[in-house]
């Protein structure tokens, strides 16, 4: 079917709004950055525009999408981690002992997130904050089904041992986005592949 010149804006305008929210959220527990994750998102669907003609015609754009969120917050994650350690570096150098340290009483499910590796971060949130599935998930982060599979049972059981127990981290992190449910999500095509 043919497809007017005007068409691919509107195609993507609707894409837009079908995926920003998922997006965002996916970038939100991610990178652990609330203030960020929608930019994070815009900017992705910006990289998915420049792109729109190759993307639209792939067999599951949204796929390509996921994958571009998650290659950008990997590099934001690793300039923020280059920075603090710049940062502790030059404390390091410049404080006195203190008391002692500020131990939390309970750990929070964003705080357990950022601890992990990035992948296994990717792929827990992916399979059970958006519920997708490990095909889905596979496709997404451009790695295996049996990657995800790995990834994901290592990256509960560092929650469980984070958050006391493999049911409450898990209830846990389904819980964090709930307040807004993703739109169920289509099948994906590959993307790049996502290291950890």
């Amino acid at each position: 079917m043919g497809i007017a010149p005007e068409e691919p804006a509107v195609e993507f305008h609707a894409f837009f709004e079908r995926h920003h929210a998922e997006l965002a959220r996916f970038a939100h527990l991610v990178t652990g950055e609330a203030e960020a994750a929608d930019d994070l998102a815009a900017d992705a669907l910006l990289a998915v525009w420049d792109r729109w003609d190759r993307v639209r015609a792939a067999d599951h754009p949204v796929a390509y999408a996921r994958g571009v969120v998650a290659n950008m917050a990997r590099s934001r994650i690793r300039s923020a981690v280059r920075e603090r350690r710049r940062v502790a570096l030059y404390w390091s150098r410049h404080t006195e002992d203190s008391a002692g340290p500020d131990v939390a009483a309970v750990v929070d499910v964003r705080r357990a997130l950022r601890r992990l590796p990035f992948r296994k971060r990717a792929c827990v949130v992916l399979r059970h904050a958006l519920d997708l599935s490990e095909r889905d998930t596979a496709m997404a982060l451009g790695i295996s089904v049996g990657t995800v599979k790995s990834q994901t049972s290592k990256a509960v059981a560092e929650l469980q041992r984070l958050l006391g127990s493999e049911e409450e981290g898990t209830t846990l992190l389904r819980a964090v986005e709930r307040n807004r449910s993703p739109q169920a999500p289509g099948p994906v095509a590959p993307a790049r592949e996502v290291g950890h």
